[in-house]
Formats: C-alpha cells, structure tokens, sequence
C-alpha cells in the first residue's frame, strides 16, 4: 500500500468517523431518541480524538471535537439560561481524583488547605432540567439543551408531580423563598418503573425505549403534554442556579444549599456525603462503585464531587467549559465499542451450536474482553452483524459478555456477512435446526464438543447417579482416549484405570462398583442420561410408562410420540431425529451389550402396592438416597413429588426435614420414616 493510498484511507476513516458522531449527537440532544450508549459514544469520540491529534493536518473546522455538540430543538421554543449549564470533567480511577485536588489546590493559600470540605452525590443518568420560580410559584421549565439555550418544556415539567409548583410545598414551613429562584436538576425514571413500562408497551405492540434515560427524556420532550402525564417520571433538584431577592440569605455552601432545598419541598436525594478528609473521599468513590450504585433504585454512573463552599467555587472558577471546583468520578462502563474480528461457533453439551464473536479486545468494567456471545443464528441475522463491524459490546453485572449491534454507520464496505456452518465445527456431522426453533444443532451424541459435558449429565443425579465420576474423571477419560461416546463408560476396565494417577485398588474397586450397579437403573433414568433435547425427569418417566423400552421408544413414529401426555410436536421431533442418526443407534447397541437396563418389567394393577398414592421426601433417610426412594416409588406405582399440598398421601421424613416437615404438619399430612415406607410397601403387596 503506498503512502497516497494509506493517507486517503485514513482520511474516509475520519470523515465515516465524524459523520457518525454528528449523526449521534443530533439523535441525542435533538431527537432524545440515542442510537448508542454514552459510553459507546466516548469510545468513538476518543477514538477521533486520537486519530486528529495523531494526524493534526487531517482536522477539518466541522469535525465535532472543533464545538460542543448539541443544539436546541425547533420543536420548541428557546430559552436563554441564566448561567451556563456546564458539564463537569471526569476522573476514572483514584490517581485521576487526586490529580484533580491537587491542580486547584495549586490555586489556593496553603492555609485553606485544611478547612476545606467536599461533598459527593450520585451522578444521576437523566434529563437535566432548569426550573425558575417567582415568587414561590414555578414559571418556566428548560431541557439543557447545548448548555446556553435550551427548550421549553414548562406544560411538560407542570405534569410531573414530583415538581413543586409552588415552594414551599408545605405550609407552615419555616423557610422563604427567594423573589427569583433557578434551580438545577435531573428528570429521571426509576429501574423498576422503566422495566414495567417497556413490559406494557411490548404486550401491546407499542413501542419500547432503550434505557431509562432515553425515556425520561423523551417522556419531557412530547408535543402533547397529556403523553407526559402518564409517564413515570421523577426528579432529584441539586443545585441553586440564581438565588435573587427575599429576607433570607443564600446558602452558603452545597450542603447547606441541598439542605435549604429540601425544606422548600423539592426532591433532594438523601445518598449525599459530607467529607473534610479527602483521602475519605476517595475511599469513598471506591468503595461505593462495588457496591451502592447497584443498591440505587435508579441509573447512575458515577458520582460527583464538589468543593463545599460557594465562596471558594467562585475563586477557582472555571477552566474552559469544566468548573475547577467539580469533578464527575465515573466507574468503568458496562459497554463499549470495538471491532468484530471474526464470528466463529461452539458447540454445547445439548449440541447446540452457539456463534461468538472474536473481538479486538477492550476494556469494559475493568475486564479485558475479546470475545462475546451472539446468542444464535436469528439474533446475528435479524441486527445484521458482520465480520470486520465495529460493534457495542455490553457486561452488565458478571454476565458472558454481549454483542449489541453493529455501528452500521462505520462501516467501510469491506465487511463480510455470516451463515452458520451446514456440519458441525467439532464432529462434521451434518446440523438440523427445527421449525419454529432458534437454535442450530449437532445431534451426534459423540461429538467430541459435546462428549465430557455430555459425560457429567449421564452420570450424574438424577440420571445413571455414578458415584466417585464427575466432570473431572470425565475430562480425564475422553483426553485418554478411553471414553470416545457414553457407551464407552461401562467398557472401562481395571487395566485401564490401573497405574494412572490418584487411581489406587480401592478407588478403582470402588468406581468399577459404581459403574456396574448403574446398569440396573430404570430405563428413565437412562433415558434422562442421553441427554436427548428437550426430555428431562418428567418427559422420560412418561415416556417410559407409555413405550415401557428405549426399543420401542427408539422405533416410534412422531404421531404415537404426541400421543403420550406432556409430548408435543416439538419434542417428539427431538426424539425421532435423535434416534434416527446411526451414531447414536450405535451407542443404543454398546449400552444393550453392556448389559445396561433398557426396559421396565410391566407390573399388572394389583402388584403396585403404591398406586394412587403421592409422596414427598424431606432429609437425609438411613440408607436409600432421595432418587432411590424416588425410584422405589415409582417402581411401586407411586408417585413422588417435590412439595407438600393437600394431595399428598405421605411425607417421608429422614434427618434434618426442613420446612416441608412443618408444611405437613400444618396440612395434616401423614409423616412416616423410612421404615415406614419399606413397610407400608410390603403390606400391600
């Protein structure tokens, strides 16, 4: 690549790079309609930022670093603020905060060093809005619009309760307000109100808001203040703009002011702190960032810091659009943006085929992450994801990161789109995806993906219940070689667990037990083993009751499948297209010659001395595990269950019963141990 040719390309990146911050913007401060995340939005602005700075003779007098963006809508009419609504300037870890303290405190005699106080509030993520009032009564209400001008939105603001329409709000208040008061807050929806809202709105088709932020400020921004009125829309006021005229003196410092504003009746958020130790203050930021915002019942991304008193705000004064005085301290970002290098796919333990993003890795929440789910096939297709996009990867909480969306306004045309594969990446059995479904799967149960997952389910409770066999002695096994499909489980021999490590005499004695007393299983429990998708305890007991083999099972048509209780379509197909690949009949076979339990022996009516009877278990019984006493149940013709209601006919109790105990005393139910159940059995048989 020559130079010309490298230089142009850097330049379109520019120019694609500025015309998408121009296109957010605009959605942002005039649409109140974010196409990204404020977080996603940094990232491209940094990233121009370094690029311009890296290459100053590509700056062009329109790119979106050269002003600050946003402007007033047309949409309504424009109000000139009183002051400049400034934005604050950010400190993202403990040495940025420090750094901040000590380049005003540069500004001030050593000797007022030591008297001075800070206070910390959450920094709410809302719609900033401006209310004046005169003479106690509330006249006029802004958006903050580009920070100079900004919209009326008075009718909007007057239908939000939370909004004083006349200070103070209680009568007999002993604090006046002023001839003239502006005050400075943020319009924001409560977590929980947000949630219930977008619920509603899909149930009935209607639209669905990205955030809270997003809805709060599109909620205030209606043409029809009626729509406002039936929005969940709340406010916390916190800062005193101009304070003109009245008896009472003017607070003197943030926590007098937020104190004097609560009396008047606003909504003033009481998570605020007073602090004359800085190094407490920083102790602070950390130490809430783990654990308070998540306690918030709202949105916020971090907190802000102030120097206390008015006098000292004014004498450090501001330094271009950022007061000295304050500072945003803002916790690592659950998103950010990044580019998508490759999409390739896993195969999970039901063989399900699960397409992940390979990402160049980026910080978010103070996590490297390179790689991301993209859910399944739909989800890549329906946001039109490709490989090479820049993407909005999200980590909320301690979730498997996310792909959002792509930046389809960065893109280059060198992006390439992404089908999922036609066979599996591990096996090169050739995949099936069921109508209706949205997942893509490898239904060979010998899949090399799938087979030490695969290995952990069979054994475990509630299928074949191999003791002493977990996932490591299953890692262990397939890596040897010795396990190559579950079958191979009941092949293992003394001469192949002989010398390897941790495996002594007894240990093999007893894991060779295991595995041969497994055998005798119902075939339920062998049929929940194989991990066919979809059937679980509760289908394979009925299918079991109904077909009575993994034979006859196996040799069903899909018709007879839907017949059985509990089986529909989609099930039954899951069943039917299992037992129809080769490999696994194969594995049918090797169980059969194995001597594994395939059938359950037909009892006639009167040999089920437990029939029409329900029971529960609760604690530890002397000698038969839960899912034996289950299966001594069911074998019985009981049935067990797994709460106690009016219908249960015993509760069979063992050492340490819980509440379920209290549950059938309380019902009347009858208790028995397990004496009494191996008695109760024999008695009617």
């Amino acid at each position: 690549m020559t130079n010309g040719t490298a230089a142009t390309e850097l330049a379109q990146q520019l120019e694609t790079l500025r015309h998408a911050l121009r296109h957010y913007a605009y959605r942002y401060y005039v649409l109140d309609d974010p196409a990204i995340s404020d977080a996603e939005y940094d990232t491209l602005w940094q990233r121009l930022v370094a690029l311009e700075a890296a290459h100053p003779e590509l700056v062009t007098p329109d790119s979106p670093t050269q002003r600050v963006p946003g402007a007033a809508s047309d949409r309504f009419a424009k109000v000139q603020h009183p002051a400049p609504m400034l934005s604050l300037s950010n400190a993202v870890t403990p040495e940025e905060l420090v750094a901040w303290r000590d380049r005003f405190l540069r500004l001030l005699p050593a000797g007022e060093h030591e008297r001075l106080q800070y206070v910390v509030e959450p920094k709410i993520d809302g719609l900033t809005v401006v209310l004046h009032y005169e003479d106690g009564r509330f006249v006029l209400g802004a958006t903050r619009g580009d920070g100079v001008v900004g919209e009326d939105i008075t009718a909007n603001l007057r239908t939000v309760q939370a909004v004083p329409l006349r200070i103070p709000v209680a009568e007999d208040a002993e604090v006046a307000p002023p001839g003239r008061l502006v005050v400075r807050g943020e319009a924001y929806t409560a977590i929980a109100d947000f949630q219930r809202f977008n619920a509603e709105q899909a149930e009935t088709g209607e639209r669905t808001y990205a955030n809270p932020r997003n809805f709060a400020a599109g909620s205030l921004r209606q043409l029809d203040a009626r729509i406002t009125a039936g929005r969940p829309i709340r406010l916390w006021v916190y800062q005193i703009v101009v304070f003109e005229g009245g008896d009472a003196a003017a607070p003197a410092s943030q926590w007098e002011a937020l104190d004097y504003l609560a009396r008047l009746g606003f909504p003033v958020e009481t998570r605020r702190w007073l602090f004359d130790d800085f190094d407490a203050v920083v102790a602070h930021c950390v130490a809430w960032g783990e654990k308070g915002r998540r306690e918030l019942p709202y949105e916020a991304d971090g907190l802000v810091v102030k120097v206390n008193d008015f006098a000292l705000q004014n004498r450090l004064g501001y330094i271009g659009k950022d007061p000295r005085w304050a500072v945003a301290y803002k916790y690592a970002a659950a998103e950010a943006v990044t580019r998508l290098l490759d999409i390739r796919v896993n195969v999970g333990r039901t063989g399900t085929l699960n397409p992940y993003a390979v990402l160049e890795p980026v910080q978010i929440g103070g996590v490297t992450v390179s790689a991301a789910t993209l859910h399944n096939e739909d989800y890549v297709r329906d946001l039109d994801i490709r490989v090479g996009d820049m993407v909005a990867v999200k980590r909320a909480g301690e979730v498997i990161p996310q792909v959002l969306r792509p930046l389809v306004e960065l893109r280059t045309g060198s992006e390439q789109p992404w089908e999922m594969p036609k066979t599996c990446p591990a096996c090169g059995t050739p995949v099936v995806r069921l109508p209706g479904e949205a997942a893509t799967y490898c239904l060979n149960s010998a899949c090399p993906a799938q087979l030490v997952r695969g290995v952990e389910h069979f054994v475990g409770r509630g299928a074949m219940d191999i003791a002493g066999f977990g996932i490591r002695q299953g890692e262990l096994f397939v890596s040897l070689g010795y396990i190559k499909d579950l079958a191979d489980i009941y092949y293992l021999t003394r001469e192949k667990l002989t010398g390897l490590e941790g495996y002594g005499d007894k240990r093999i004695d007893n894991l060779l037990a295991a595995i041969e007393g497994s055998k005798q299983r119902p075939p339920a429990r062998l049929l929940t083993a194989l991990g066919v998708r979809g059937v679980g305890e509760v289908a394979a007991e009925a299918l079991m009751e109904h077909f009575g083999s993994i034979d006859a099972l196996a040799a069903a048509a899909q018709p007879e499948l839907e017949s059985v209780p509990g089986i529909g379509p989609t099930l039954a197909q899951a069943i039917v297209d299992w037992f129809g690949q080769e490999l696994n009949r194969r594995v049918i076979a090797k169980l059969k010659a194995a001597g594994v339990n395939m059938a359950q022996p037909r009892r006639a009516a009167a040999a089920q001395p437990l029939a029409g009877l329900t029971f529960v278990i609760t604690g530890t019984l002397p000698t038969l595990s839960r899912d034996a006493a289950r299966d001594f149940i069911k074998a019985r013709g009981g049935k067990a269950t797994d709460s106690v209601s009016k219908n249960t006919s015993y509760l069979v109790a063992g050492e340490a019963p819980g509440s379920k105990l209290a549950r059938a005393q309380q019902l009347g139910v009858p208790v028995i141990d397990e004496a009494g159940l191996l008695a109760l059995a024999e008695q009617n048989s």
